[in-house]
């Protein structure tokens, strides 16, 4: 082969080189556009093209402007150390890659474009939320005391500053690194002069970029506690140390960073590398001084004083987290706890009475799943409480969504068309009072069964759109949609909503392949009419659309005025830069709830409802996403919103702190709250906030509570007790009631151990526990009515059959030092009532009363009475190991009874 024919096949190659890498090129851009077409196809048929738009385009043009920033750099760094070796090197010291001009050039700009890729990843994927906030950011009115700058400063314009600084910063001593390596070879960073510049050019960037983290570290003195890298101070925010050193230490260093600079450039001029480390030296000694001073400073100035000398600091700390949390507009109230209960306060509180929950969620979960999912392929993943207007009568009540999950369809059921196109949804909820049950100790259902029947009227029962892990679908096949069972047939229906994406055109060939799926493209199941449905889970449907917020995890069912389905999630907004203020977990400390997203059970729909139109993240992304939110919430869909329970405890816990105004008392925690425990399944466990219905001291009428008790530090007894309004334009006030600090009230725990403590309840207890049997303390109630409070814990009583049901058994009710159990509330409040006030008339049936007319009284003939318990408890035990649970029910009636003779 000659050398023309050897030319002629490089340039072949060369050719065929450039053109597989175009073709590389255009494939890996083809997947970025593929995915984007399909996810703005998605957004569109939502109507949150706009929002995807804005995201997508801040994350193109910080992507370009990182990989053309950093391509740049990263070329000419490259290019310069190629020069450097070229110039200090002969030619025969160096490999052919290197002289060779374009070979090196390509492998340059290859490396660089690696580099350019890297920087547009980490530029566009964690800079376009921060940028978007800096470019369209709402004020906030309020400044810090110290800078004087508006809060939002620290929470959108400081962040993006810090994230541009760091990002150069740490590219920087990459380059540094990298030529520092380079340069090493054969000592080029003492001989060659080339080299010395550029590394002295690097590092007198690097110089800069830390005199500038150094003149914004002040205003970072705002946002924590640390005053060194050793200690803590007792305030949130700028502390005595912080102003007293650690600022005019900030601007010290940040003063030896630029002067080490110009120090650096001038001795790499001059030739003195040596001289080039004493600004190194200078800087590494006055890091070190700052943090001795800053550690002696706290140690011998501040701990011995601590109190006078943070006063001012603990002031502003104390402010701003009450802002931080929106604690400032809890009401504070007196609570007398007095010893009133009778029977005229509970007939002026009967809705208080009749809405006192004796069901448990948490056990209710599995009432429901085994009596209300009717088949292996229905579950529900929750109960939620809720409140609806039944028959004139506001009334609290359990809910659930009887939702599909396919993944219990039976094997041979589970082909393509069933989990694809016939079995597409779940059907209908299940609800139950909060204070009724059968005689069988179950929920006593207001509707139930398929299809729903009862109270309410369900017009939309099918649930597209749950909680479940659910997969894609496709509606409007020729398949009709399995609905749900009806004896031995199956009923079907059609999804009749457009909320879908058509899967006409070319739409059903990129979804085919966003699928992975070739039958979807090939079926001939699937017409010009027929849709998909993506992203059925709720919460990776909301996140998709706005991944910005954060997220409740319990989402909640409720039914509308229309009589259709629908879900609500709670948005939070938060922030991690509130100046002065205490963070609740990481580096969290602003939170706020002002936005409420619904979403329809059968269409898919999202609304993204404004409810604090004041808040200044809100405005923020307001203005980054005008098309987003919702203003005009409907009635129907107002009137089921929950004040939720994260942010509500989160509050709780910190106003435990931050109740206090007296700064000594805050500096010193000595009036510190906390939440009560209860036992659960005989365990302690922290109290959870409940909702209840009552009627509030100051008003006429039952509402709808959130409410939490507390109790002091390392004691028992019940301090006060925080609430929150959930109905109507009271939505969102909280309040506190505290009770006499020279008066006891009983808290949860000790209402605990007083019921583990009474002889008959814990006799009775532990013989339920025995033969096979559980018991199941249920939430432990603390019911606040006019001036006084009494508590509610309903018993279940579980066998230990993996397929046995929790039965509500007994109902406890404790008021003052008085303990009753039995076998439904009514009963036991009578009793109460009747231990309270003698001379109140006891109407109950005489069956459920035998023997509690006089609850204290000799035993006599304790001998028998002992071995025909022994006798009735051994035929109890052998009635369970032999599954004859009516003969065993009916020896437990005649043992139950036995006890109540012996009280």
């Amino acid at each position: 082969m000659n050398v023309k024919q050897i030319e002629k096949w490089k340039r072949i190659g060369n050719r065929i080189g450039v053109i597989l890498g175009i073709l590389v090129l255009l494939f890996i851009l083809s997947l970025f556009a593929f995915d984007w077409i399909t996810d703005y196809i998605w957004m569109s048929t939502l109507g949150f093209s706009d929002v995807y738009t804005t995201i997508l385009g801040s994350k193109v043009l910080l992507g370009a402007i990182g990989f053309f920033l950093f391509f740049a750099l990263s070329y000419l760094t490259l290019s310069w150390i190629r020069k450097s070796y070229i110039n200090h090197f002969d030619q025969h010291q160096l490999p052919p890659v290197v002289l060779n001009r374009k070979m090196s050039n390509l492998i340059i700009f290859a490396a660089a474009l690696f580099i350019g890729a890297i920087g547009s990843s980490i530029v566009q994927g964690i800079g376009w939320e921060p940028f978007l906030k800096l470019l369209n950011h709402a004020t906030f009115g309020e400044t810090d005391p110290y800078f004087n700058m508006d809060i939002s400063f620290y929470l959108f314009i400081l962040p993006f500053v810090e994230f541009v600084i760091y990002l150069l910063l740490g590219f920087s001593i990459f380059f540094l690194i990298l030529e520092a390596g380079a340069y090493s070879v054969f000592n080029m960073y003492r001989m060659s002069r080339s080299a010395q510049l550029h590394m002295g050019i690097t590092l007198g960037f690097i110089g800069l970029l830390l005199a500038g983290l150094h003149l914004l570290a002040p205003y970072g003195t705002l946002l924590t506690n640390n005053v060194n890298i050793f200690q803590e101070s007792v305030v949130h925010g700028l502390s005595y140390t912080d102003q007293l050193i650690n600022i005019p230490k900030s601007y010290i260093l940040a003063a030896a960073a630029i002067i080490g600079t110009i120090w650096m450039i001038i001795s790499l001029n001059r030739g003195k590398l040596v001289s080039m480390a004493v600004p190194v030296v200078v800087y590494l000694v006055l890091v070190i001084a700052g943090q001795i001073t800053s550690a002696l400073v706290q140690n011998y100035v501040v701990s011995p004083n601590e109190f006078s000398k943070e006063t001012p600091y603990l002031e502003h700390n104390l402010s701003f987290t009450r802002d931080a949390y929106d604690l400032d507009r809890i009401e504070e109230k007196e609570h007398p706890g007095n010893d009133s209960l009778d029977a005229e306060m509970i007939e002026r509180n009967q809705l208080t009475i009749d809405n006192v929950r004796v069901n448990d969620s948490r056990p209710l979960l599995d009432i429901y799943n085994q009596l209300q999912t009717f088949r292996t392929y229905y579950r529900f993943n929750d109960i939620d409480i809720d409140r609806y207007e039944i028959d004139g009568e506001y009334e609290q009540v359990f809910i659930g969504a009887r939702e599909l999950s396919t993944g219990d369809l039976p094997s041979q059921a589970q082909t393509w068309v069933n989990q694809n196109l016939r079995y597409t949804h779940g059907y209908g909820v299940a609800m139950s009072h909060v204070n009724k049950v059968t005689r069988q100790g179950q929920p006593e259902y207001m509707l139930s069964n398929l299809p729903p029947k009862g109270v309410l009227d369900i017009t939309r029962p099918q649930i597209y759109f749950g909680e479940e892990p659910y997969g894609n679908v496709i509606v409007g096949t020729k398949v009709d949609e399995f609905d749900y069972p009806s004896g031995d047939e199956n009923i079907s229906s059609r999804f009749e909503g457009d909320s879908g994406i058509p899967l006409a055109g070319i739409n059903r060939l990129l979804f085919s392949l966003s699928e992975g799926s070739f039958r979807m493209l090939v079926s001939d199941q699937i017409t010009e009419e027929s849709q998909l449905l993506e992203t059925r889970n709720i919460m990776e449907r909301v996140k998709r659309i706005a991944p910005f917020f954060q997220y409740d995890q319990d989402p909640y069912i409720f039914v509308r005025d229309d009589g259709s389905l629908a879900w609500i999630i709670d948005a939070y907004l938060t922030a991690e830069r509130y100046p002065y203020a205490e963070s609740h977990k990481g580096n969290e400390n602003y939170i706020r709830n002002s936005v409420k997203v619904v979403i329809d059970a059968y269409t898919g729909e999202v609304d993204f409802y404004i409810v604090d139109p004041d808040e200044p993240l809100l405005q923020t992304y307001q203005n980054i996403f005008p098309d987003l939110f919702t203003e005009e919430i409907p009635e129907d869909v107002q009137a089921h919103f929950r004040y939720p329970e994260m942010l509500f405890s989160i509050q709780a816990a910190m106003f435990g702190t931050y109740h206090m105004s007296n700064l000594e008392v805050f500096y010193n925690r000595e009036d510190f709250w906390q939440f009560p425990t209860e036992k659960y399944f005989n365990k302690d466990v922290d109290v959870e906030p409940y909702y209840i219905t009552m009627k509030l001291p100051e008003y006429d009428e039952e509402e709808f509570i959130l409410m939490m008790p507390y109790t002091p530090r390392n004691r028992q007894n019940m301090v006060a007790w925080m609430g929150v309004r959930n109905d109507g334009d009271n939505y969102g006030e909280l309040f506190v009631y505290q009770f006499p600090k020279q008066k006891n009230v009983y808290g949860p725990q000790q209402i605990e151990n007083r019921i583990n403590q009474d002889s008959t309840i814990s006799q009775q207890l532990n013989l339920w526990s025995q033969g096979g049997s559980e018991v199941i303390r249920g939430n432990l109630l603390a019911i606040p009515i006019e001036d006084t409070v009494m508590y509610v814990e309903p018993i279940y009583i579980e066998s230990s059959n993996a397929t046995s049901l929790p039965e509500v058994k007994q109902i406890v009710i404790a008021y003052e030092d008085h303990i009753v159990m039995e076998e439904n509330f009514d009963i036991a409040l009578e009793r109460m009532l009747a231990l309270i006030d003698p001379e109140v008339q006891v109407e109950v049936d005489e069956e459920a009363a035998e023997g509690t007319e006089d609850p204290v009284q000799v035993i006599t003939g304790a001998e028998e009475t002992l071995l025909e318990f022994s006798d009735l408890f051994n035929a109890y035990q052998n009635a369970l190991s032999q599954g004859n649970w009516e003969e065993a029910g009916e020896i437990m009636t005649e043992i139950e009874n036995m006890l109540s003779e012996v009280e």
